[in-house]
Parts: structure tokens; sequence; C-alpha cells
């Protein structure tokens, strides 16, 4: 995730909250304002207690332990929350809590409340220093749970959250997706199906944006063969060009020919070619054996692709499995394709509540909201609702250095991101 630096974020951060145009905000806006602006504190304590709890994804037992933290704060809010139980695809599970009502948007509003930091992991606790928090998951993204709780919060105190149709779905799964996808988010995808709109709160990249697209992201498996034999013998109509020039070739022809078109990347990230390959898909491991006098007789190439719309995937599978039909002499290949997150593409909806997220931050005094760059989002569980319903992402804080030990979050920006939203799912439940 890239972001402002720290620094100068503190210089625009520090005044925003004190700019609310008062006069563009109704008597019930102005209250839920001071009552995000009097749980500064008590929201920051609540991150400090979720970080310091070890839920990454394969940490079973974590995940729920969080999941439990935050299920009882949305019981008090008069939710109905529900554990959905993934031991059978091998993964903790989601807290999804339900408060049920037909004014206004029927809202799901997303987090996800596993890390990518394993009980091994040497980034354990939550650290304060002045006005920035570190720890795991501060900012991807317990820190944006915390803003959907708080800004429900602040409605509930407020006396404006009954009525609403609201769904919270807190997935335990995000950073490492169990298998299938139809199974660990079928409820997610049943959810948007029941609702109107959906906000997700991942971080946001900078103070002044939001996402109303990103890419799609799924996998694709190369397998190639050629005739072994004496490596004298390589390039000969016996025995042909062998595996490896072979998968040189489909690489490179990948390279120049799907090269260059807006918003679609292809990765090869594991490659493995030899007399023998094995590889785990599961464990991204594997090894092969072979000699520099052999030809190589088979080659494994396991890669990812990333589009802005379904059709933009498919056009791509269509050229990549064209590109594999045309092998060298006494070679032979096969692709395969699996689906992953699908894409977010930037539909009318998504803009018309991008519309409306800006002028809640202009009435707060904070300026204007601008699209990102969906080169500068990685795939979401927001993408799984997009092609159902209007969907706005990065709603979250600020912070930097993700999936990393330099993890941060800049702790004015909780409170911000808080009163947005609280204004935000106030005006579309109206």
């Amino acid at each position: 995730m890239t972001c402002l630096p720290i620094g100068l974020l503190a210089l625009v951060w520090m005044f925003l909250p004190e700019q609310a145009s008062a006069q563009k905000l109704t008597r019930d806006e102005r209250k839920i304002i001071e009552l995000v602006e009097g749980q500064r504190e008590d929201a920051i304590r609540f991150l400090e207690r979720a970080v310091n709890v070890n839920s990454g994804t394969l940490n079973p037992g974590g995940v729920k332990q969080v999941g439990s933290l935050f299920s009882r704060e949305f019981d008090k809010l008069g939710f109905e929350t529900r554990w959905i139980d993934l031991r059978q695809a091998n993964r903790a599970g989601h807290v999804f809590a339900v408060r049920k009502g037909n004014r206004g948007k029927r809202l799901l509003l997303i987090g996800h409340i596993d890390t990518v930091f394993e009980p091994d992991s040497p980034f354990q606790k939550f650290e304060r220093r002045g006005d920035t928090a570190s720890g795991p998951g501060v900012a991807d993204m317990k820190g944006g749970d915390v803003v959907i709780l708080y800004a429900l919060r602040a409605l509930q105190d407020a006396g404006v959250l009954d009525g609403a149709g609201i769904t919270v779905a807190l997935i335990g799964d995000e950073e490492k997706p169990g298998q299938p996808l139809s199974l660990v988010r079928g409820d997610l995808i049943e959810a948007a199906r029941n609702s109107d709109a959906a906000l997700c709160f991942e971080g946001s990249v900078g103070p002044n944006n939001a996402t109303i697209a990103r890419r799609g992201s799924s996998s694709w498996m190369l397998q190639v063969k050629g005739k072994a034999g004496h490596s004298g013998r390589i390039f000969s109509d016996t025995y042909g060009y062998g595996a490896i020039f072979e998968t040189a070739r489909i690489l490179n022809s990948f390279r120049e020919e799907l090269l260059g078109e807006e918003y679609l990347v292809f990765n090869p990230g594991v490659i493995l070619g030899g007399t023998e390959v094995a590889y785990d898909s599961e464990k991204a491991k594997g090894s092969a054996f072979g000699k520099t006098n052999v030809i190589p007789q088979t080659v494994t190439v396991h890669g990812g692709i990333r589009c802005i719309s379904e059709e933009q995937q498919e056009r791509a599978r269509v050229r990549m499995r064209e590109i594999v039909g045309l092998s060298l002499p006494r070679t032979s290949a096969e692709i395969s394709f699996a689906d992953g997150y699908p894409a977010m593409s930037p539909t009318e909806g998504n803009k018309s509540l991008l519309r409306l997220y800006d002028q809640v931050a202009r009435d707060l005094g904070h300026g204007a909201i601008t699209p990102l760059d969906p080169a500068e989002r990685g795939a979401a569980d927001i993408s799984f609702v997009a092609p159902y319903i209007d969907a706005l992402s990065g709603l979250g804080p600020v912070g930097k250095g993700a999936h990393s030990v330099e993890e941060e979050l800049h702790l004015p920006s909780l409170a911000v991101a808080t009163q947005r939203a609280a204004l935000l799912i106030y005006r579309l439940t109206r």
C-alpha cells in the first residue's frame, strides 16, 4: 500500500476535524461528529486490544478470538451476530452481524479480522508513538474494522440507527482464502444479493481518495513437455527443442503480444524445469532434477493474471491459449486457468457512491475525494460483491507498510475515517 509519508500526513490530518462546515451539517449529523470525537481514545484502546491478539489467517483460535471481541460489541448495538465456521475449508470462519431495517439503502459493510502475521512472526504487539501506532494488522485492516464499529456506535448513541438495514461482514481469511471460493465467500455474496450497496473499510491510500475499481486476480498453470535425449541432439528433427526452450517461447510471446493493454498484467511466479519436476501448488514449492547433457522433458510454470473486467480477462485467456498451441517441434504444452478474485469494474453505481462520499468529506471540510487508480490496489473481498451491487472501498484510516513489520497507522486518521463513515452510512440509510 502506497501513501504519503507519515510526517506529511500529520500536517494534513492535524486540522481536518476542526474544519467541518457546520452549516452544511444537520443537527443529527453534528451530534454524530461530536460523538465520534468523544470516542477517539476509546477507539484506539479497542484497536490495541484487537491488534494484540494474533489472528494470522492460519491461526484459527486467534481469528475466532478477534471475531468474538467484535461480536460482543455488535451485540450491544442491537445486531444479531453469528460465527460462520469454515473448518471444512481449513480456515477459522467469519463474523456476520445483521441489523434489520427498511429505511434507505440496505448496506453491507466489509472488513477482515485476519492478518498475514502468524504466531511465529516476530511482529506481534501494538505500540504507540505519539500520533503513530504500529502492530500486526493495525492498518490492514483492524483499523478499518474499528472504523465500522465506532461509526455504528456513534449512530446508535445519536439515536439514528433504528430502521437502518445493515449487515457487517468481518472476513476471517482475506489474506489467504480457503478453498473452494464458492464456499468461503458464499455467505458474503448472499449478503450482497440482499443489500443495495457495499462499503469496504480497508486502509485509504492517502487521505483523500477512494476505490471505485480494482483489478481481479486469477491464476494459470502451464505444463510443457519435450522429448528427452542427449543434449547433443537438441534442435534435431528427432528430438526437437526440449521443454525449456518451448517454455521460453511461450512466456516471451505472452510478453510480446499481451503487454501494453491498460490494467492487464500477468506474472509467471514459479517455474520448474528439467528431466523431473515435482510442484505443490498449495504450498507454492517444488523441486526439479536435470542434467546439462540431457534435453529437458518437463516444465511447470505457475503464474497470475490481473484484469479490470471479466471481458478483459477472457480476451487475455483466449490469446494465451492460442500462443500455447503453437508448439515448437517435438514439444507440447497445456495451460489451465483458475478463477480467483473477480474484477471490480468502475460502474456508474460505484461512481455515484463516490460522489456521495465526496460530499460528506466536503461538508466535513476535508476537501474533495478522488478515485484511486485501479493499478494502485490489489484484490479484495469487495470484488466478490461488486458484480451484484454498487460498491466503494478504501474507506478506512491511513497507514503504510502493510504486510511487513513496518506496518503503521496514523492515529488521527482513525477518527477522521470514522466521521466520514458515520455520515455516509447515515445519509445512505435515511
